[in-house]
């Protein structure tokens, strides 16, 4: 019966992460994962894919709307939707390779198949082919992530109705495309259709969209997103989504029903906890399938441990890889911690929205005083240079010492610029400590600095 120091269910952000600092650590590791190709969610259906096809549809759409106001005259635009699959296949191939070379590096063996605990230090591994390999280990880290939750009435199938893995994979534009939910994977892809023509209709039930994100951002993100094309529906609640014909129709609450050619249902992930033999070894999830864990990402049982998408805190592949570090640490006997509230999120969308820290609706529920520097792109002279304008950073500090309390951006790459605000926020900046940072001329980030310097009215370009 294979042993080893250290079993790792899951080969996600989270669990590749985890099995790869532990062998660092001097550990024997092995690993779990049911998929051919490692990376989880994130790489396989997710975070990678995505963005890939963002990054190709906005090239489409610079090509057809932008290149003319740099001079660049561009004649006959199309586009050939079997080479973006394409290259976004080659991307997910060659990173999961990059995996699969790390694991050989360190020394991990992986076991191919879905994994159970089986008791106490125990794991079976049920390989595709029906044949179960038993592995022993007295650590086992739980890094099983998270699926997509189904609204009840959505009636996936698949080919009219699906989830984000259909969307990653359509061999057509569809002509309308209807996505239920209002969050970060609904807007991203709908993003990516609109821009290949589709015509997209987004229902989100709330009144605003990406619940989360700071309600101003995300209210300039609306407006913009409705001036691009997206057709943004609040309030609409849907109560049946199904095929009908070759076509789809949905139902929403008090309207008429929409037909259309593809549904996408985007309404959040939930914990992926179910049949992986928590039982066995009398582990109970809690209300919503999550795994309870204390801050060293230790269960309940002892010798289990959980990390990423199946513990409480943000379903994110970062996260996760935090986690993963931090969890392999603390079981090697060093300090583990992960600080979920500097955990930096961002939207791909055009333009990106990042954000670090608390929002301005958390600070005003909780009491806080504050103070908050706003500075907009239009006055920066990068983004006039490559011309994105749109958008803002927004500064939150504490009104009595200064400190950073919370950074959010709607712009171009805001993604790469809350990297800055999540380190500065790590070390316990102050709102004076960015704004006295020397930043290149002319770069993006000097908008950040410059909405440091607005926390105390000291805009210098605004």
């Amino acid at each position: 019966m294979p042993t080893h120091d250290l079993l790792v269910i899951g080969g996600g952000p989270g669990g590749y992460v985890a099995a790869i600092r532990a062998a660092q650590l001097g550990m024997n590791v092995g690993i779990v994962e049911k998929e051919p190709r490692m990376g989880g969610t994130c790489l396989r259906v997710g975070c990678i894919p995505s963005k890939a096809l963002l990054e190709s549809s906005h090239k489409f759409e610079e090509a057809q709307h932008d290149f003319a106001r740099h001079g660049v005259t561009v004649m006959g635009v199309s586009f050939d939707l079997a080479t973006m699959m394409k290259r976004k296949d080659d991307v997910v191939a060659t990173l999961a390779k990059g995996i699969d070379a790390l694991l050989a590096k360190n020394k991990i063996t992986r076991y191919a198949g879905a994994g159970r605990l089986a008791g106490t230090g125990r794991v079976e591994v049920a390989a595709s082919d029906g044949t179960v390999t038993v592995v022993d280990s007295p650590r086992i880290i739980l890094a099983v992530g998270s699926r997509s939750i189904v609204l009840p009435g959505v009636d996936v199938d698949g080919r009219f109705v699906g989830t984000s893995t259909e969307a990653l994979a359509f061999d057509t534009v569809p002509g309308h495309l209807v996505v239920i939910g209002g969050g970060y994977i609904g807007l991203e892809l709908g993003t990516v259709w609109r821009r290949l023509g589709a015509k997209v209709t987004v229902l989100e039930y709330a009144d605003r969209i990406l619940a989360g994100i700071d309600a101003e951002i995300a209210t300039e993100a609306l407006a913009l997103f409705r001036k691009q094309g997206l057709d943004v529906r609040l309030g609409a609640k849907v109560t049946r989504a199904r095929a009908d014909g070759n076509a789809a129709v949905v139902e929403c609450e008090g309207q008429e029903p929409i037909r259309c050619d593809r549904v996408l249902a985007a309404t959040g992930r939930r914990p992926a906890t179910d049949g992986i033999g928590l039982e066995t070894v009398g582990l109970a999830t809690d209300q919503r399938g999550y795994v309870p864990v204390d801050q060293h990402f230790r269960t309940s049982v002892a010798g289990v441990w959980a990390i990423g998408d199946c513990i409480p805190g943000p379903m994110l592949a970062h996260k996760a890889e935090e986690d993963g570090v931090a969890c392999a640490e603390g079981i090697a006997g060093k300090w583990s911690h992960v600080d979920y509230d500097l955990v930096p999120a961002v939207v791909f969308t055009h333009p990106e929205i990042a954000a670090v820290g608390k929002t301005e609706e958390q600070l005003v529920a909780a009491g806080a005083a504050y103070k908050k520097g706003v500075f907009p792109f239009r006055a920066n002279g990068r983004a006039r240079t490559i011309d994105e304008t749109a958008g803002k950073v927004k500064v939150l500090a504490d009104a009595a010492t200064d400190r950073v309390l919370g950074i959010h951006i709607i712009g171009p790459s805001a993604g790469d610029l809350i990297g800055e605000a999540a380190a500065a926020m790590a070390f316990g900046a102050t709102a004076e400590d960015i704004a006295r940072v020397c930043h290149a001329h002319p770069t993006l980030p000097e908008a950040l600095k410059e909405a440091a310097l607005a926390v105390s009215g000291q805009a210098i370009h605004a």
